[in-house]
């Protein structure tokens, strides 16, 4: 007997099932093959050797949790019909298309405003359209419109499919143990609340709470310790800070800012002024499918022999791993030590030749970034995690007599830090 599905070996979650049919269709598609191109932590490689995972693994990831979420609903007596179960499995699947190369750092270079969210909910149209309106309860799930909102809730929510595979699979290609996740467990224990009804909403059983804990608690810990490294914030900034460098030398001076060797979709990005609305332009939509992380790699390559001593000081920084070094503040800095890292700061650009006075304001925020990041594992007030408790009364989780210390996991939690070039001596107090 042919098999119905195809199978995928995934060291996190072993084997991924996809059915054939539409999914594996979808997952053979250009749109989501590019996902293999682009690195699901960014930067991560550079602190983290092994974090050389996609996010074409995480999208395969997410839609096997999925996979596994509805097939324990519908042990439990939840009525999930073939069209909606394999919608389910299409909006786990395509819910990151719209990530550009390298992730966050560089989405707001390529395009001002614009939100993953909005771009993969535009390529999701051009499937559904490609596909024959094939996609048209997956894009409700993915809207927030479908009238069993717990399917929403698998896929964007404080406890879904995306955060539980990204975060058990990051752990585990960044080496980092503390951010193990008990998925099989948070997954067997969810339920539909009120039970029967078909307008029902996401609960974890009141057995599956330590599981919960453990989640949020790993989260935290995955921010701290990966997420926001100091050396993950230094190669962001220097990636962010030489595309700034290069969009603004392209609009100046199109025809020699950039070398020839530059990827001509890269190029597209930095020469034209696009906005979140642009998005809704199949030319911007195609341009952008076509970008990747070896796009970025390549051009830096040429740009670090470029004559823009900036341009080719930054690039090389980046493709050495000769990044800037970042030191987390116990406060924020004054205004007196503000102004004297400054003028250390620029004192050694003209010293070194990557400025001259007059560039100065332009040039300086490269080379010194004061800024501030902040994290809370949990949000109680943005679409809270429900514990359903063993007498059948519906709980927000810190309200329950196992959830009320976690409550510290909801506070926000800020830290300040100052990123710069290693060969400044700055004065940190503290």
């Amino acid at each position: 007997m042919q098999r119905q599905f195809k199978i995928f070996a995934d060291p996190v979650h072993g084997f991924v099932m996809v059915p054939k049919g539409l999914v594996l269709e979808l997952v053979q598609h250009p749109v989501v093959q590019r996902l293999r191109r682009i690195r699901q932590l960014g930067v991560g490689h550079l602190v983290f050797p092994g974090a050389e995972h996609t996010r074409f693994g995480h999208a395969l990831g997410a839609m096997a949790l999925m996979h596994e979420a509805l097939l324990h609903l519908r042990e439990k007596g939840v009525t999930i019909n073939e069209e909606e179960f394999e919608a389910g499995l299409i909006v786990a699947l395509l819910h990151d298309v719209g990530h550009a190369p390298f992730s966050h750092t560089l989405e707001s270079v390529f395009m001002e405003d614009f939100q993953h969210e909005y771009m993969s909910r535009a390529l999701m149209d051009d499937l559904n359209r490609a596909f024959g309106g094939r996609l048209e309860l997956a894009l409700g799930m993915f809207d927030g419109i479908y009238p069993r909102p717990f399917f929403q809730e698998l896929i964007s929510s404080q406890l879904d499919v995306d955060r539980l595979d990204y975060l058990r699979r990051d752990s585990f290609y960044t080496g980092v143990s503390e951010g193990k996740v008990g998925v099989g467990r948070i997954l067997k224990t969810l339920t539909v609340f009120p039970s029967g009804s078909y307008h029902g909403r996401l609960a974890v059983e009141e057995k599956g709470i330590y599981a919960v804990e453990n989640f949020l608690i790993a989260r935290k810990l995955m921010y701290w310790q990966v997420y926001l490294h100091k050396t993950v914030l230094a190669g962001d900034h220097v990636l962010h800070a030489l595309f700034l460098h290069a969009r603004k030398q392209a609009k100046r001076d199109p025809s020699s800012a950039l070398p020839p060797e530059t990827s001509p979709t890269l190029r597209y990005f930095l020469e034209h002024t696009l906005t979140l609305q642009d998005i809704q332009r199949p030319d911007v939509r195609k341009q952008f499918c076509m970008l990747d992380d070896s796009d970025i790699l390549f051009s830096l390559k040429h740009w670090a022999a470029h004559p823009d001593p900036v341009l080719a000081d930054l690039a090389r920084r980046f493709i050495n791993r000769q990044l800037f070094r970042v030191v987390f503040l116990n406060e924020p800095p004054s205004a007196e030590i503000r102004a004297r890292w400054q003028e250390q700061v620029s004192d050694w650009l003209l010293r070194e030749g990557l400025s001259t006075p007059s560039s100065l304001p332009e040039i300086l925020p490269y080379y010194l970034h004061i800024h501030s990041t902040s994290h809370h594992a949990y949000e109680p007030d943005n679409g809270p995690i429900y514990i359903l408790q063993r007498d059948g009364q519906l709980q927000e989780l810190t309200t329950t007599r196992y959830g009320r210390l976690l409550k510290p996991l909801g506070a926000l939690i800020t830290r300040t830090y100052v990123c710069y070039p290693k060969e400044v001596p700055l004065a940190i107090p503290g």
